[in-house]
């Protein structure tokens, strides 16, 4: 069956911690997605703490990859795939990022997937150096992935690029998430060859994939778009949709998926 199978729909979601998530019919939610693949951010779980797993260390028909923090309770990404990848990077080349477990790179015939949970500038910036770094780092290594095959990049990337990506821009210039440091990396990721797919084909759509538990902050429609699935330019002509799924619960943030022809 599996060698069969095409890869038409991919999955984003940070899960704001997958075993609580779990606990909120995660894996029903999951069913009903019916996708070959599914990236998950924000998993604070350590590798002990995967119990869902069979001797084959498959969920269902799912093949799973997982990259954890060292810090506990803490950043942390996974990949479900129906479909085995030909290979599998953690981190970068030299496992950079590899201590927040902040980046999965699965490679398919026709693509790369990365799967990616971006550091957070922090509030007042204080991690912005770092954020920079990555943002530097992350460009040069998905350039270099882009010389062999087409690049998908999911995730929650953790930036909101323009003002139509959140309900409140002018009181959160400068904040993270809507600094000029942040949106000026996004922009320089864009230009190095990659298109936002949910802002290319509903260039004035607003909806938002993140909302603060604080204020009610969901109810009232206060939110920013900040997961993303970004492809090369060369790729966008295979790309038939990109979905947001704000009516579904379970995280500060919702689903977001590609649909490819």
């Amino acid at each position: 069956m599996e060698e069969n199978m095409k890869i038409e729909k991919i999955v984003s979601w940070n899960v704001n911690g997958l075993r609580a998530v779990i606990g909120k019919e995660f894996f029903k939610i999951m069913d009903n997605f019916n996708a070959q693949i599914v990236c998950i951010q924000e998993t604070k779980m350590q590798e002990d703490q995967i119990t869902f797993l069979d001797d084959n260390h498959k969920y269902n028909d799912y093949y799973f990859y997982s990259s954890s923090a060292i810090k506990k309770g803490y950043s942390g990404t996974a990949i479900f795939t129906k479909i085995e990848p030909l290979s599998v990077k953690y981190g970068l080349d030299d496992g950079k990022y590899n201590d927040e477990g902040r980046i999965i790179t699965l490679e398919f015939d026709k693509f790369y997937l990365v799967n990616m949970y971006v550091p957070n500038a922090r509030e007042g910036l204080v991690r912005i150096d770092y954020r920079l770094e990555y943002e530097d780092d992350i460009r040069s290594y998905l350039s270099e992935l882009k010389k062999t095959k087409n690049v998908i990049v999911c995730g929650d990337l953790n930036v909101a690029h323009n003002e139509i990506d959140l309900k409140n821009p002018q009181s959160n210039i400068g904040n993270p998430g809507f600094s000029y440091e942040e949106r000026d990396a996004f922009g320089k990721l864009l230009n190095s060859g990659y298109i936002d797919t949910f802002r290319h084909l509903y260039p004035d759509k607003v909806k938002y994939s993140w909302w603060s538990y604080r204020f009610n902050a969901r109810t009232k429609g206060i939110g920013w778009r900040i997961d993303y699935f970004l492809v090369n330019n060369e790729f966008i002509d295979a790309v038939k949709d990109s979905e947001i799924y704000d009516d579904i619960y379970g995280s500060d943030h919702c689903p977001v998926a590609i649909i490819l022809k």
